[in-house]
Order: structure tokens, then C-alpha cells, then sequence
């Protein structure tokens, strides 16, 4: 059985990675900062129920992050760490629900089991620092499930109001997904066991209106800013009805065609960003989910009532609505990766622990031996030669690394099985380097960061600068605490005024203000989309565009 010190050094490592990643990497463009720098804005207007984004109406995504995270600001400061804060509290949440709920229905190992391969997948270590609405939704998501189904066995009020009281929640964090994923995962269940009473429950009409009352500030602020005033433009669009954009257009629009994105849409987009998110365990789980669906199939689409269904049904049935939606990116399948990681840490017990599947563990144990080894390499070249800047001693350390990874896998202890051992230190290992070295590096190539920096330190008044010719970037606003104004035309700039331009403009301005100096140059690379030739050392100057603060009168 998995035994309490080795489910304590796993959760207990995980977690000091997550807050080296809050304190250790800048916010990253695009979602992470603009989500940052509304919740900053928030203070700056203390205009809660209204939401805006450097000055202009926001109606992308519900304020249920922005508000927490306002509120964390408030009481530590405007930092970085401070808006991560609330969303990694929800998501430990999660994990823990995650816990419970495996534990309620496999018994304790397969509950820890469950709470490992979560917190240690490559989404959750990315998400933790990386924070965007799916941080909390997935948090908030898991423990709706789980107090449901404390509910359903024993009837008690408090797990029920619970229940509905994360289910809204999650609707203000990202609206009608966090109702729909447990109404699936539960109807999928019911169906199966033919448990037709569960369907009719008057306790629901209690549940709505528990959704109802939290959901009630967030709709009284889209009434007074859209539907009081209608027509406002978001993304071009006019918009009649802050209600019905939150209700109906962003999520159902999603396949009407209403909704203002078309991001990537093919049906298998989510599943082919699983084999990087859901690392080191997509190749545990497909085979789960597999045999799972198999066991349904072989008993004619029943079940009994030992069974569940709820892991199963959950994350096959989401994938499916999510998965014809118009818009689709790598994140959104993360809410029901709690989910996964019960059907992973299940198979996995039967595979080490009971040898159920001792045919698949072999194959198992050479396949992953070998995927592990490549992340391990590809972290070695990482710390030795992507960025010149890391100390000698972190390549050292990942060689060391490596050669543990080696030495485990070549041991085959028995008390504890050998691919749990290897997976987590792998996954652990490559985060702890990638956390440390590659992301604060990675981060420095960010013209927001840079820039606020250089700001801060020359102490220059933010009110003088204006943006002009550059792309936007939310992380220079949120960390100069500042909103910089851009201005289309560059006739509209005064002498007395900084400009941060691209380095192509600098012949714009100094034919308009020949005094104009360059005060500081830095870089202007979009981090979120990296290159083999960013990644080189030899190539990534031609890769990296420049950005320059002009003084425009040349006086210091």
C-alpha cells in the first residue's frame, strides 16, 4: 500500500515547487498578466462589481479571480506572488478534494495515488504560477464533485449547500462549465446505474437558488455596465446584454458561432495537448481510461451500486462538448484533469500494487524508461546551454539528476513500485530546473518586465511615457503600477514625452523630434510562442525583436 511517507514527500515537494514558481517567475503574457493588472486596476478604481481593463469595459471571463486576487493585493501589496496567491489556495483545495473523493470511493492508497499524479502533471505545475481562470475552476470544480457525492451517500445539508456553493464559485470564475462538468460526471452515473429517482430531486431548486444568491453581485455589475447600457463595443462587437454575453454567448456561443473566438477546433486538439499537459502519467491514463470504458461496455452500460461512473463519464463527456466547441485551447480540458488523474491512479494501483495488468507492465516500465530519459536530456541541455546566464552548478545538478533517474530505475525497489518512483522524481526534478532556471530566464526576453524594471529603477514618472508602434503588453502595466496610454499617431506626441517604441520607429522620431535619445533598449520576445531558433544561443539575437524608451527632448 502506498504509505504515508512517501505521499507526503510527494504532495510536500510539489508544493514547494509551486511557491518557488509564484515567487520565482514574472507573470508571463498574455492571460496571466492581463488577469493580473484588471485585478490591479480593481484596487486602483475600487470598482469591484464593474470590471475594466486599462481603462476600457472587460467582459471576457467572470470576476470571481479578479476579485480574490484584488482582495490579496489589498492586504500584501501589489506583487506578483500576491495574485497567485488565492487561485494556488483553491487549487491545493482541489487537490485535496481530489483526495477525498478517491478515497471515499477506492479506499485510502488509491486517494493518495489520486492526490500524487494530480499535483504532480505538468498542467498543475504550469497553472500554479502561470495563474488564469482554470486555476480556480479546476479547484473549485473538484470539490463540488466531491461533496456531491458525500451528499449522495449520505444526505446531509451542509455537504449539499458546500456542493452548490463551489458550483458557484466556479460559475464566477468561468461561468457554466463549472455547472456542467458535474451535472455530466452525476447524470452519466445515474444513467448507468439506472437510478432514475436521482434525476428528479426537489434539493435542486434549493441548489439553483444557492447558485442564484453568489452569482448576484457579478449579475447586478453586468446590468448597471452593459444592460443599463447597451450597445458598448467588446472586440467590435456591440453588446446588448452583459447577462445574456455571461449566460449564453460565452460558452454555448462557443457552437452557435456567437462567440468572438476561433482558436484551434479539430476534435482531437485537447486530446494531442494532453501528451505534454497530463506528463508524466498520459501514457498510465490512456490505457485506464481504455479498460475502464471497457469494464461499462463488457456489463452492457450498467453498473452497480459499488461502481462510479463519475470519473469516467466526467471526463469522456466534457471532452466531447469541449471538443466540437469553435474555440478551443490547451487549458480547457484541465478542469477535468482531477478527474483523470482518479482513472490513472486506479489503473496504477492494479498495475503495481494488485498486478492486474502484469502483461502491461514490462512494455510499460521500457516505454516510460525511455520518454522519462528525454525529459531528463532535454533538461541537461536546458540548464547548459540555452541560457548562458544559469550558474555551472545547475547543469551539475541535473546530471546528478540523471544519474539518480538511472540508478532508481535500474534498482527496482520493491517496496515502493519503480515507475511511481521514477515518474515523480522526473517530473519533480524537471520542474524544480525549469521553475529556477529556465522560466526567470526565459522571462527576462519580456519587454513588459523589462521595461517596468528600467522604469522603477531610473524612476521615471509613468505619466510621461506613451506607447506607440509596439505590441501591448499587460505585464508592463501591472508591474510599473501603471496604465500606459498608446497613441496611434505619432503627431500627438509632445517633447517633454518618453516614447516605448519599437526599434524600427526610432527614424520616425528623430525626424519629428531631432533630439530625441535612446535612454534604453531591451527585448521584445513573445515568450508564450519559443522557437527552436529563440532557443539557440547562435540564432536567437536574429529571433528576438528590439524595443527602445526614447526621450524625445534628449534632456535627462
Amino acid at each position: 500500500m502506498v504509505s504515508n511517507k512517501f505521499f507526503y514527500t510527494v504532495i510536500g515537494s510539489c508544493i514547494v515547487l509551486y511557491i518557488i514558481g509564484i515567487f520565482a517567475i514574472p507573470l508571463m503574457d498574455i492571460d496571466a498578466s492581463q488577469y493580473a493588472s484588471i485585478s490591479r486596476e480593481i484596487i486602483e478604481r475600487n470598482s469591484f462589481l464593474q470590471i475594466f481593463d486599462q481603462g476600457q469595459d472587460y467582459l471576457d471571463k467572470p470576476p470571481m479571480l479578479f476579485w480574490l486576487s484584488a482582495l490579496s493585493m489589498q492586504l500584501f501589496g501589489i506583487y506578483d506572488w500576491a495574485y497567485r496567491l488565492p487561485s494556488l489556495f483553491v487549487l491545493l483545495a482541489g487537490i485535496y478534494a481530489t483526495y477525498q473523493f478517491a478515497k471515499m470511493h477506492y479506499g485510502s492508497s488509491i486517494g493518495k495515488l489520486s492526490a500524487m499524479v494530480l499535483a504532480s502533471s505538468q498542467a498543475i505545475f504550469l497553472i500554479s504560477h502561470d495563474v488564469r481562470t482554470d486555476t480556480m475552476l479546476m479547484g473549485w470544480v473538484m470539490l463540488s464533485i466531491w461533496q456531491l457525492s458525500v451528499w449522495f451517500q449520505n444526505n446531509n445539508w451542509k455537504n449539499f449547500i458546500l456542493a452548490f456553493v463551489f458550483i458557484g464559485c466556479g460559475m464566477m470564475t468561468k461561468g457554466p462549465i463549472a455547472l456542467m462538468v458535474p451535472g455530466l460526471a452525476f447524470a452519466g452515473h445515474f444513467l448507468l446505474q439506472r437510478n432514475w429517482k436521482q434525476f428528479y430531486r426537489w434539493e435542486y431548486i434549493v441548489g439553483i437558488l444557492i447558485i442564484g444568491i453568489i452569482l448576484l453581485p457579478m449579475c447586478m455589475g453586468l446590468y448597471q455596465q452593459y444592460d443599463l447600457q447597451p450597445g458598448k463595443l467588446i472586440n467590435g462587437r456591440p453588446i446588448e446584454s452583459g447577462l445574456r454575453f455571461y449566460f449564453w454567448t460565452q460558452s454555448f456561443g462557443r457552437y452557435t458561432g456567437e462567440n468572438f473566438y476561433h482558436e484551434m477546433s479539430h476534435f482531437t486538439f485537447l486530446l494531442e495537448n494532453m501528451f505534454w499537459s497530463f506528463l508524466p502519467w498520459i501514457f498510465f491514463f490512456l490505457p485506464a481510461l481504455f479498460f475502464a470504458f471497457k469494464v461499462v461496455v463488457k456489463q452492457k452500460l450498467r453498473i452497480t451500486n459499488e461502481q462510479e461512473f463519475i470519473t469516467v463519464g466526467g471526463f469522456l463527456l466534457t471532452y466531447l462538448i469541449l471538443a466540437r466547441s469553435q474555440a478551443q485551447l490547451p487549458h480547457y480540458i484541465f478542469v477535468v484533469y482531477p478527474l483523470a488523474a482518479v482513472i490513472t491512479a486506479k489503473f496504477l494501483h492494479e498495475l503495481f500494487y494488485l498486478k492486474k495488468w502484469i502483461k502491461w507492465e514490462k512494455p510499460l516500465y521500457y516505454f516510460h524508461l525511455f520518454v522519462l530519459g528525454l525529459l531528463w536530456l532535454a533538461i541537461i541541455a536546458i540548464t547548459s546551454w540555452v541560457f548562458e546566464e544559469v550558474p555551472i552548478f545547475f547543469p551539475v545538478l541535473a546530471i546528478a539528476g540523471f544519474v539518480v533517474f538511472i540508478w532508481v530505475a535500474a534498482k527496482k525497489t520493491a517496496k515502493i513500485p519503480t515507475q511511481l518512483v521514477i515518474a515523480f522524481i522526473t517530473s519533480i526534478g524537471v520542474n524544480f530546473f525549469l521553475n529556477t532556471t529556465f522560466y526567470p530566464n526565459l522571462l527576462q526576453y519580456q519587454m513588459g518586465n523589462d521595461a517596468s524594471k528600467v522604469i522603477r529603477e531610473k524612476k521615471w514618472d509613468p505619466t510621461t511615457i506613451n506607447l506607440y508602434g509596439i505590441h501591448n503588453s499587460n505585464a508592463l502595466h501591472f508591474y510599473a503600477n501603471h496604465i500606459f496610454p498608446y497613441k496611434a499617431n505619432k503627431q500627438l506626441f509632445m517633447p517633454n514625452q518618453k516614447v516605448l517604441t519599437s526599434k524600427d520607429s526610432i527614424s520616425v522620431f528623430k525626424n519629428l523630434f531631432p533630439s530625441a535619445t535612446v535612454v534604453h533598449e531591451g527585448n521584445q520576445f513573445a515568450v508564450s510562442l519559443l522557437t527552436i531558433q529563440f532557443l539557440q544561443p547562435s540564432t536567437r539575437p536574429a529571433e528576438t525583436p528590439r524595443y527602445v524608451i526614447l526621450d524625445l527632448d534628449g534632456k535627462p
